[in-house]
Parts: structure tokens; C-alpha cells; sequence
């Protein structure tokens, strides 16, 4: 696996590749406040696909952009730009919360153009959220434990998911997200979404957590009911990182649902 840049509208964007050419195309897109790496371990597995996970504008080590560039069309764009610029084909998108709705609304402007499937882990088609804690988040801390531990004082107890976006400066701990900006960013996701959801028909699958704070399992259940080609997994031990908390049932899925894809392809 090895990391890699490329420019859109402006900014330098990373992104980490399993280098299996010749293999069909799956992007992987993470939530707000992680990075390119919270998909490293289904990279690493996926020998039958050649596996793109890209880091967000304003995270991971990709550029963070100014206040006002963290509209849904600017992230919408630098996926698109992506596709055409990196990809060159047809690609199946895997989105986790931000990065899931980010991968409904590409396949809803582009449809079977450029999108021939989806995997949406712990997103609705109506976002309600509150990140406007972000911009008090540390800007150091003299140890990663230390850094962990000062998100406590927001009522985030298991701070593994936030971890991953630690990186050690001269001035000690940080995290590499654009802790700044981040509530616009939420702020620009929060709306109803159905128009875009359902706007598509590329086979889709659904990934949620039973414990879960961001989505309800009767909403997964919504969803999947009113869109064709739509279906759903639970996981009973999860939160709103499935991938995280169950990544040998979660490998499984995926793996499952890529395999039933390339069947579909070749009749």
C-alpha cells in the first residue's frame, strides 16, 4: 500500500493505494474526522480489487481548504475529479458516514456513468448532527494518551476512531483534521437527502450499527425498503464505526457484496 497526491480545485489531495492493478475499482471514503487509513486493514485484504482510500479535503494529509470551501459540491467534485483523473472507469464507492452521503450524491449526479455500486456504512438519507465542538478540541498535547483523554470533556470516551489522525509535532500531540472548519463542514451535510438516495439504482448496500448514535436501524430499514437493488446488514455489536468494531464481519460483507458484483457483471 502506498500513498499518493492528486490536485483538485486547488488543493493537494492524499490518498492511499493497494497497487492491484488490472483489478475493478473500489474508492473508499472516510467520515468527519478521519482519515484515508480507517479503510487500511480492508485494503490490505481486497486482493481482488484495486482499492483507493482517499483522504477528505481537510483531513488526513490531504490540504485543508478555507471557511467556505467545505460545501457538499466541493467534496462531491473531488471524488468526480478523482474518478476521472485516477480511476478511469467505472467505480463501486464504499463511504462511512460523511463519506457515505459524499457516495450517494456522486451516484446521483453521475449515476451508472461513473458509479456501478455502493456500500454505505452508518449514513442516512437525512443528517442531523452538531460538530460545532470541533473547534475547541486541543491543539496539543504532550502525549498521545493525553490528547485521547482531553476528548473526554465532549463525552468521547473511546477516542480509538480520533487516534488515527494523531500525528506528533515539535510541539507535541495534534490531530491532522481541519478542526476549524469542520462544524461548517457538518453544518453543509446536515439536510434531508432522500431526493439524492433515491435518485440511483446501481446495487447498493447498507452497513449499520445496532448501537448507533447517528442513524436508527428503522431508518436503514426505510431506506432500504423504498430504493430498488437496496439491501441491509446489522451488526448487533457495532456503533457508528462498524469497520472498527467488527472488522471480520464487516471484511465478510463487503467481500460478499463485491463478489455478487462482478457475477452481475460478467451475464
Amino acid at each position: 500500500m502506498i500513498r499518493k497526491y492528486y490536485t483538485s480545485q486547488n488543493l493537494k489531495l492524499s490518498y492511499l493505494d493497494n497497487e492491484q492493478e488490472g483489478k475493478p475499482v473500489l474508492i473508499c471514503l472516510h467520515g468527519h474526522f478521519g482519515n484515508a487509513r480507517y479503510f487500511a486493514g480492508l485494503m490490505e485484504q481486497l486482493k481482488d480489487w484495486h482499492v483507493y482510500s482517499i483522504d477528505q479535503r481537510g483531513h488526513g494529509w490531504s490540504d485543508h481548504a478555507e471557511a467556505g470551501h467545505y460545501e457538499r459540491e466541493d467534496y462531491i467534485q473531488d471524488v468526480v475529479v478523482f474518478i476521472q483523473k485516477v480511476a478511469n472507469e467505472p467505480v463501486v464507492i464504499l463511504g462511512h458516514s460523511l463519506g457515505g452521503i459524499n457516495a450517494y450524491q456522486i451516484a446521483s449526479r453521475c449515476k451508472d456513468l461513473l458509479v456501478k455500486g455502493l456500500i454505505i456504512e452508518d449514513a442516512g438519507a437525512i443528517e442531523k448532527d452538531n460538530a460545532s465542538f470541533a473547534s475547541k478540541i486541543v491543539d496539543y498535547a504532550p502525549t498521545l494518551q493525553e490528547l485521547g483523554d482531553s476528548l473526554k470533556r465532549f463525552r468521547i470516551y473511546d477516542a480509538e476512531y480520533f487516534l488515527e489522525s494523531a500525528v506528533e509535532t515539535e510541539h507535541g500531540w495534534s490531530y491532522r483534521f481541519d478542526k476549524n472548519n469542520l462544524s461548517e463542514s457538518q453544518k453543509r451535510l446536515n439536510g434531508n437527502w432522500w431526493d439524492d438516495f433515491l435518485n440511483s439504482s446501481c446495487p447498493t448496500l447498507l452497513l449499520h450499527g445496532k448501537k448507533s448514535w447517528v442513524v436508527t436501524q428503522d431508518h436503514i430499514e426505510d431506506m432500504a425498503a423504498k430504493r430498488k437493488n437496496t439491501k441491509f446488514v446489522v451488526f448487533s455489536k457495532s456503533g457508528h464505526t462498524v469497520n472498527l468494531d467488527e472488522p471480520k464481519k464487516y471484511f465478510d460483507m463487503v467481500n460478499q457484496f463485491l463478489d455478487e458484483l462482478i457475477l452481475i457483471s460478467t451475464y
